[in-house]
C-alpha cells in the first residue's frame, strides 16, 4: 500500500512537472504584438477575445498556422470573421494581420464576403501584402468611439530616432553630416518660427517651420527633394528608416456609412493611413452613403503621411458633401473635407484614378489635398481637384482631366502641367490664404482649359491675390517663369463686356498706380513664353487687366 502510494506520488510529481513545463512552453510561446493583439499558440480552436481593458486575446492552434504556413497567406475566415455584412469583424480583421504579421504571411479577404465594421476602437496593423480581393467592407460611422483612429493602418516595423548635433540647416544643403543606419526620411522643425500664417476666413497664427528630405546612410540629401528652407534653430530633428521592400496592398470595395456630427473641424479618420515607405496600392474602391444635412469632415479615406515613394493607382474614390461653419473670422466658411490626402511625403504617385460623383458638382469638395509634401505625380486621373496647401515642392499633373476646383497650390520647384483638359475657375489658382506663392517656374504644354466648365466667365490663367499687407511667414514669389505651349482655351461661352482671356487675374486691385506700397513685398513674374496658344473666343491672350501690377513682365511669343 505505502509501495503504491509512493507511485502515486511520483506520478503525480511527473504530471505536475510537464504541466508546468507546458505552461511555461505556452506562457515562452505567446507574444504581444507593438499595438498590444496578445497572440497565443495553445492546441485549442482558433479563436479571437477581448480582454476587460479591449485588447485582442487571439489563440492560433499549431495545426491552423501550419496550414497557413504552407499557402503562404490567412485569411479573415481564419480568424473567425463572419462576412455577412452585419455582424461587427473588426476584430477578427485586426487579429488576421496580427497573426500575418507575426509571421510573414499575406493577408486574403474572401471575395464574396461582406466585412461589416462599426465604430469600435480597433485598428488592424499591416506590415504584410494585403489582397482585398471582390470583398465588400462596410465602415459604419454612426456611432465612432475615436474618429482619429483609422480602420487599416500600414506601418513599418522600423523605427524613427532623433538626431543629435544638427543645431543648423541651409535651403539646398547636400548633406547634413551624419551616419545613418540606411536611407532615411528626415523631418526637421523650428518652433521659433511660424509660417503659412494664412489669411482670411480661416485666418490662423501659422505653423512651426518644418521641412522633410531623404538622406543616404552617409548623410548625402537627395537633390531631387532638397531643403527649402534655411533654419537658423533647429527644436527637432527626427529620422524614419525607409523601408527597402514594396508592399503591395490590393482590391477592395469600401463603403463608408457617412457621420452625422455637428459640421465643425472635428476630422474623421477612420481610414487606410500609410506611415511606411514603399507601398503600392491597387484597386482600392470607396464610396460613401448616408450623408445629410450636416456632417463632421474627413480627413481622406487613403491617408499618406511621414513616408516616401507611395503608388495609388486605379483607384476609385468619392468626394465628400461640402458642409459649412463659421470660420475663424467670424464668417461661414466651407468646410474641406476629403478622400486622399499627403502630408509630410515624397515621391507620391497617384496614378488612374477616378472618382464615383461628378467632378463638376459643387456640392462636393475637392477630392485630395496635400501639405509639406515633394515631388507629387497626378497621371491619366480624372478628379475634382489638386491641392497643395502647405506648400509642394515640384509637382506633375499629365494625362489627367481635373473638374470644378481645378489645381490649388503655393509652393517651390516645378509645376508641369501636360496633356491636361483643367475645367476650373483658372488654369493654375495660386492660394491667396497661403499668399499666392511660387517659388519657381511653371510649365504648361498641350492643355485645354475650360473656364468653369464652360459656364459665362472672364477668364484667366493664373489665379491669386496677394495685398502685401499680411506676414505669411516667408516671401511671396509668383512664378518666375511661364512657360505655356500648345493651349486651347475654351471661352466660347463669355460675358458681353468680354476682353479676351488674360494670363494673370487681377491680384491686387488696390494696386492701381506707382504710389501703392507693399509692406510685404510680393516678387513679380519675371517671363512669359507662349508658343500655339489659341481660344475660342478669337480673342488674343492679355498679360492682366492689372497693367501696374505686371508691367515689368517680358512677354514673349511666337
Amino acid at each position: 500500500m505505502r509501495h503504491g502510494l509512493q507511485l502515486s506520488c511520483a506520478a503525480m510529481h511527473v504530471k505536475l512537472l510537464v504541466y508546468c513545463l507546458l505552461a511555461f512552453t505556452i506562457a515562452a510561446a505567446a507574444q504581444t504584438t507593438d499595438n498590444g493583439v496578445t497572440i497565443s499558440y495553445n492546441d485549442i480552436a482558433t479563436n479571437v477575445q477581448a480582454d476587460s481593458k479591449g485588447k485582442l486575446l487571439v489563440n492560433v492552434s499549431p495545426a491552423d498556422l501550419r496550414t497557413c504556413k504552407q499557402r503562404g497567406w490567412i485569411s479573415y475566415s481564419d480568424m473567425g470573421a463572419v462576412g455577412d455584412g452585419k455582424a461587427d469583424d473588426i476584430d477578427a480583421i485586426a487579429a488576421t494581420h496580427a497573426v500575418a504579421n507575426a509571421h510573414g504571411l499575406s493577408v486574403n479577404a474572401s471575395n464574396k464576403a461582406t466585412y461589416y465594421i462599426g465604430g469600435k476602437e480597433r485598428t488592424a496593423i499591416i506590415r504584410t501584402h494585403t489582397n482585398f480581393g471582390k470583398a465588400a467592407f462596410i465602415i459604419d460611422d454612426t456611432k465612432v468611439q475615436n474618429r482619429s483612429a483609422p480602420v487599416f493602418l500600414v506601418s513599418s516595423t522600423l523605427q524613427p530616432f532623433g538626431i543629435k548635433g544638427i543645431q543648423t540647416l541651409q535651403r539646398n544643403q547636400a548633406n547634413i553630416l551624419a551616419n545613418l543606419p540606411v536611407t532615411c526620411l528626415i523631418t526637421v522643425t523650428n518652433t521659433q518660427v511660424k509660417q503659412y500664417i494664412r489669411f482670411g476666413l480661416n485666418q490662423n497664427d501659422g505653423a512651426a517651420q518644418t521641412d522633410i528630405f531623404l538622406a543616404d546612410k552617409n548623410g548625402k540629401i537627395d537633390m531631387n527633394a532638397p531643403i527649402i528652407w534655411d533654419f537658423d534653430h533647429i527644436t527637432n530633428i527626427n529620422a524614419l528608416p525607409v523601408d527597402e521592400d514594396t508592399l503591395f496592398i490590393t482590391g477592395g470595395r469600401f463603403t463608408t456609412i457617412a457621420n452625422n456630427e455637428t459640421s465643425e473641424y472635428t476630422y474623421y479618420s477612420r481610414n487606410i493611413t500609410i506611415r511606411r515607405s514603399h507601398v503600392v496600392v491597387s484597386g482600392v474602391e470607396h464610396r460613401v452613403e448616408g450623408e445629410g444635412e450636416q456632417g463632421a469632415p474627413y480627413n481622406g479615406f487613403i491617408a499618406v503621411s511621414d513616408c516616401a515613394y507611395i503608388t495609388i493607382q486605379n483607384a476609385l474614390l468619392t468626394g465628400h458633401k461640402t458642409y459649412s461653419k463659421i470660420g475663424n473670422a467670424g464668417k461661414p466658411v466651407s468646410m474641406g473635407t476629403y478622400d486622399i490626402t499627403v502630408n509630410r511625403a515624397l515621391n507620391v504617385a497617384i496614378v488612374n484614378c477616378s472618382q464615383t460623383n461628378d467632378i463638376d458638382d459643387k456640392r462636393f469638395w475637392g477630392i485630395m489635398a496635400s501639405n509639406y509634401s515633394k515631388n507629387l505625380l497626378y497621371d491619366s486621373c480624372t478628379l475634382s481637384r489638386f491641392d497643395a496647401h502647405k506648400g509642394v515642392a515640384n509637382a506633375t499633373i499629365r494625362n489627367s482631366t481635373l473638374g470644378h476646383m481645378g489645381i490649388n497650390a503655393i509652393g517651390s520647384g516645378r509645376l508641369l502641367i501636360e496633356n491636361c483638359t483643367i475645367r476650373g475657375n483658372s488654369l493654375v489658382n495660386l492660394r491667396s490664404d497661403y499668399g499666392s506663392t511660387w517659388e519657381g517656374e511653371f510649365i504648361i504644354r498641350n492643355c485645354t482649359f475650360i473656364p468653369a466648365g464652360g459656364k459665362p466667365v472672364s477668364a484667366s490663367l493664373i489665379n491669386g491675390s496677394y495685398t502685401g499687407l499680411h506676414n505669411f511667414g516667408y516671401t511671396c514669389y509668383m512664378p518666375e517663369r511661364i512657360l505655356i505651349e500648345n493651349l486651347r482655351i475654351e471661352d466660347g461661352s463669355h460675358p458681353a463686356n468680354y476682353q479676351g482671356p488674360a494670363i494673370f487675374a487681377d491680384f491686387n486691385p488696390s494696386s492701381s498706380d506707382s504710389n501703392y506700397k507693399e509692406v510685404y513685398p510680393y516678387i513679380i513674374t519675371k517671363e512669359v513664353v507662349l508658343h500655339g496658344v489659341t481660344s475660342a473666343s478669337g480673342k488674343a491672350l492679355r498679360v492682366s487687366n492689372n497693367k501696374i501690377l505686371f508691367s515689368n513682365v517680358i512677354l514673349k511669343t511666337d
